[in-house]
């Protein structure tokens, strides 16, 4: 069964046997393109990772908050959210997170006769600024898929799953512009697009002023526009998508409350058990006990 690492608090990560990957290399379907590493760091304090000789495969890093920086081939990059970067096999590296504003990261390391094709621009950060046509959940939804059905065991038959969503991720991400105009809100309203990035931002820990400033207009006159229009203020609004997303978290995952917590943008498991009550009218032990249906 998967190797599951501890380290990080709300951290997940999954390291592949030796063994496995080389089952993959000599796949026809997987030895394109496959994962051997994967995991979730939410606000990794004190990060950091060297290898001076490199290693055999790529490394992508996604950052979802915060920042961090990396150094490849003696340039370094400064990583914030909503950039990733993709570091190349066989290269000396380093990379860390930011000590005043440590990153979020869903990161990958990959190989494949195809793995190079998706590798352009050297170790640059790639920004992929937020919108209403973003799609960023859709994109961690694919991750989480993927770690799950690696949970489950290395059949065959779920690696070449695997091996397939890692290619609509990557293209998620490398060829971002097409992934986001296959989905069009052209007719969103105001309220539809600041529901929308609430949703995309689900794991941040979002402002009132990040949301005003995504629609324009000043906080005082966006939260009073949000209230006409749902009796809530734009925060309580925020946190009520973030308890529903817990709750699908909970029903769905086998995330401990602690890791589901981070999932929500939420730091500190006390508060998160309190607000949770708040909304739910029970804690999130208490609720994932409930039978539903």
């Amino acid at each position: 069964m998967p190797h599951l690492k501890d380290g990080f608090k709300g951290e997940r990560a999954i390291v592949l046997p030796r063994m496995i990957v080389e089952q993959m290399e000599s796949s026809p379907l997987s030895a394109a393109l496959h994962v051997t590493d994967m995991g979730y760091y939410p606000r990794a304090a004190h990060h950091y990772r060297a290898r001076t000789n490199g290693i055999g495969q790529y490394i992508l890093i996604y950052c979802t908050d915060g920042a961090g920086w990396c150094v490849a081939g003696g340039v370094r990059h400064t990583i914030s959210a909503n950039q990733f970067v993709i570091l190349p096999a066989g290269v000396p590296h380093e990379y860390g997170a930011d000590k005043e504003n440590p990153w979020t990261i869903y990161w990958i390391h990959f190989k494949g006769t195809l793995a190079s094709s998706y590798v352009t621009g050297g170790a640059s950060p790639v920004t992929l600024n937020p919108g209403v046509q973003s799609r960023i959940n859709q994109r961690i939804a694919l991750f989480e898929e993927m770690f799950n059905i690696l949970k489950l065991g290395y059949s065959r038959d779920n690696l070449n799953y695997v091996s397939s969503l890692f290619h609509h991720f990557l293209g998620s991400l490398c060829y971002w512009v097409q992934y986001r105009n296959a989905e069009s809100h052209a007719d969103d309203t105001l309220l539809e697009s600041v529901v929308h990035f609430m949703n995309e931002h689900i794991e941040r820990k979002l402002t009132l002023a990040d949301m005003a400033a995504f629609t324009g207009y000043s906080p005082s006159h966006f939260s009073s526009l949000f209230c006409e229009a749902t009796g809530q203020s734009p925060m309580a609004y925020f946190n009520q998508l973030r308890i529903q997303r817990a709750c699908e978290l909970l029903d769905f995952t086998d995330m401990k409350v602690n890791q589901v917590c981070f999932k929500v943008g939420i730091e500190d498991p006390y508060y998160f058990s309190r607000l949770f009550k708040q909304v739910m009218g029970c804690s999130p032990r208490e609720y994932r006990r409930e039978k539903k249906g």
